[in-house]
C-alpha cells in the first residue's frame, strides 16, 4: 500500500475526497437543473397542481392514488378538480424520471411547491433548498476536505486547523460535529414538525432557507462518511490532526 502525499501543511492527497466531492455535487446539481428544465420544457400549463405524499407513489398513472378521489383518505386533494389527473408515465423517459423521484421521495403539495412554465416543479420548495445546500457543500468539500481516517475528524477537516485546535485539546470534536448538524437540521425539523402538528403555515422562503441549511449539513455528513477511509493510511502516525493531536487505536 503506498503511503499518501503529505503537503507542506499537512494534508495529504486529496484524490479521493475530490472525486467524493464532485460526484455528489454532480448528481444532486443535475438533479436540482433539472426539477427546473423539465417543467419549461413541458408544455404550458400541462401539469397541473398535486397533493401527494412523501415516500410513496402517487401519479405514475392516471389510476394512481394522487389521481383517484376518496372521501376517506385525510391526505391529497380531488385531482379531477384540480387542473386534471397527471402521470409522469406518460411522459417522455428524462421528464418521467425526474417526476418518478419526485413523486417517490416528496409529497408534492401544490401550495409548497413553485411553477415554472405554468407547470407545477417535481419537488417542494424545502427539497429544492435541500438540493441547492447538498450541491454547494459538495463543491466546497471538492476543495478543502480531507480524509482523517474517522468520519468525525474527516469531517472537521472542512474548517480550519487554528479554528478548531481546542477542541482537539479538550476531546470534545464528537460534539462539534453534533453541534453543527444539529443546527444545520433543527430549524428544518422545527419548521416541518410545527406545520404538521399545529395551524401554522410555513412559507416558501422559509422552506428554502431551512432546506438550504439542511442540506448542507447533510451534504456534509455524506462526503465526510464517504471519505473516512482509513485503508488509505499504513498507520496513524500518518494522519495529519489539529492541535498535533494523535488517533489512537485501542
Amino acid at each position: 500500500m503506498s503511503i499518501p502525499t503529505v503537503f507542506k501543511n499537512g494534508r495529504t492527497d486529496r484524490i479521493h475526497e475530490s472525486k467524493i466531492g464532485r460526484n455528489l455535487a454532480y448528481v444532486a446539481g443535475f438533479y436540482l437543473v433539472m426539477v427546473f428544465l423539465v417543467p419549461m420544457a413541458t408544455e404550458e400549463n400541462s401539469i397541473p397542481d398535486l397533493s401527494g405524499r412523501a415516500n410513496r407513489i402517487d401519479y405514475a398513472t392516471h389510476d394512481s392514488w394522487g389521481n383517484v378521489q376518496d372521501s376517506a383518505r385525510e391526505l391529497g386533494h380531488n385531482q379531477s378538480e384540480n387542473g386534471g389527473t397527471f402521470a409522469w408515465m406518460d411522459m417522455n423517459p428524462i421528464s418521467g424520471m425526474i417526476y418518478a423521484i419526485g413523486d417517490l421521495n416528496c409529497h408534492q403539495k401544490w401550495e409548497r411547491s413553485w411553477e415554472v412554465n405554468g407547470n407545477q416543479m417535481a419537488v417542494c420548495t424545502r427539497d429544492v433548498g435541500i438540493l441547492f445546500g447538498f450541491t454547494i457543500f459538495c463543491l466546497l468539500w471538492r476543495f478543502r476536505g480531507l480524509n482523517r481516517w474517522t468520519v468525525r475528524d474527516t469531517f472537521l477537516s472542512i474548517l480550519p486547523d487554528n479554528k478548531i485546535e481546542k477542541y482537539y485539546y479538550n476531546d470534545k470534536r464528537m460534539l462539534v460535529m453534533i453541534t453543527i448538524l444539529t443546527i444545520g437540521l433543527l430549524p428544518m425539523a422545527v419548521d416541518g414538525f410545527t406545520q404538521l402538528g399545529t395551524s401554522y403555515e410555513s412559507t416558501n422562503q422559509v422552506r428554502i432557507i431551512t432546506g438550504t441549511l439542511a442540506g448542507f449539513v447533510v451534504g456534509w455528513f455524506f462526503c465526510a462518511s464517504f471519505c473516512a477511509r482509513p485503508n488509505k493510511f499504513e498507520k496513524t502516525e500518518q494522519v495529519k490532526l489539529p492541535a498535533n493531536a494523535k488517533l489512537r487505536i485501542d
